[in-house]
């Protein structure tokens, strides 16, 4: 067997969904696998690299953009290395040196209108080109639900065995501690209020929060998430009613604060691989509310209560009085240690 080199550049930046998964899972694998079975590759400019016992670490002295880590860095590193099967976590292929490749999901693909400045048109082209390329020449692709197992399986025409589906999870919140000193800088928190979480891109669709709480003013809305890049809401901070609190980016430990103590999860996206805030929201005790759209209602089943992204004509209390499923099921469904052990499986195979 080949010995595995994970793309450690998710190390690089905020723990969003994929760096998050690809922390979760490595460390996890860490723990199942022999000394030197693994090893992973980051730059200079990775930020806190876990402790690993048996991974091991090989650093690269720059700071290394990351469209030139992936396409010169890494591929001239296993070039010159064979004895190396590439695991990457983000969506990237390598075409010289294909490996086994996690593709999330495929939304370029489905929302070319969300993607209108030049810089998101840009990156509809390369993460398509890589979507293409990945279905090509990936030794194994790996996804987080069979809704996207199947997109990707149809649109490119790729045999299903060839993806293997392996979940995300909750399990990484257990152990942070709430910060509810987020309360005390949000006073207003006091009265009951829906939270939302999430990076402020169109597919989140933060546009139905603002629909719903324009004809909904004596209800509160906490949102939290950092507007990305690319593909951004196209709605302005000063454009939300008042009754909308917009708080950028918040720790872990202030997320679960407000998890706790909201009054409802919203998670109004038109598109989600896996959409995993809601399952965070259930472990901290608070109801889901999703939409029933792409991969939330596999994830979800009975456990939520679902809303149509293009309608917010509803009454979000009389959703809430609906009895829904006990989550504890659910939770137990997702576990990283139970991902893991599928990824470790899978590299032993294809390695």
């Amino acid at each position: 067997m080949s010995k595995i080199l994970i793309n450690g550049y998710f190390l690089c930046g905020r723990l969003t969904g994929i760096e998050r998964y690809a922390r979760e899972i490595t460390l996890r694998l860490d723990m199942l696998s022999a000394p030197g079975e693994i090893s992973i590759i980051v730059p200079s400019n990775a930020g806190d690299i876990p402790p690993y016992k048996n991974i091991t670490v090989i650093k690269y002295m720059k700071k290394v953009p990351k469209i030139f880590w992936q396409n010169l860095v890494l591929q001239f590193f296993l070039l010159t290395r064979r004895q190396y099967t590439i695991l990457d976590f983000g969506n990237t292929c390598l075409p010289l040196a294909p490996g086994i490749v996690f593709l999330h999901d495929i939304y370029c693909e489905f929302f070319p209108e969300d993607f209108t400045g030049f810089r998101d048109k840009l990156a509809r082209l390369y993460n398509r080109a890589q979507y293409r390329l990945i279905a090509r020449k990936a030794k194994k692709i790996v996804t987080v639900s069979q809704f996207s197992k199947n997109q990707i399986a149809e649109t490119y025409h790729v045999d299903p065995a060839r993806i293997s589906v392996i979940y995300s999870s909750w399990d990484h919140f257990a152990g942070i501690a709430a910060d509810y000193s987020v309360f005390d800088d949000y006073p207003i928190l006091s009265r009951p209020f829906y939270f939302s979480l999430g990076s402020i891109s169109r597919r989140k669709n933060i546009k139905w929060i603002m629909a719903y709480a324009t004809k909904h003013p004596y209800d509160l809305f906490a949102v939290s998430g950092s507007v990305l890049p690319t593909a951004s809401s196209g709605e302005p901070p000063q454009s939300a009613p008042s009754n909308i609190m917009l708080m950028g980016y918040m720790p872990d430990a202030r997320v679960k604060a407000l998890m706790e103590r909201c009054k409802a999860f919203i998670l109004p996206s038109y598109y989600e691989g896996f959409g995993l805030t809601p399952l965070e929201a259930l472990a901290c005790g608070a109801p889901v509310i999703v939409s029933n759209a792409a991969s939330l209602p596999e994830i979800y089943g009975d456990a939520a209560r679902y809303i149509d992204p293009d309608n917010p004509d509803i009454d979000l209390d009389a959703l809430l009085s609906q009895p829904v499923a006990d989550p504890a099921p659910l939770l137990k469904k997702y576990s990283y240690e139970a991902s893991a052990a599928l990824v470790y499986d899978l590299i032993r195979d294809n390695g």
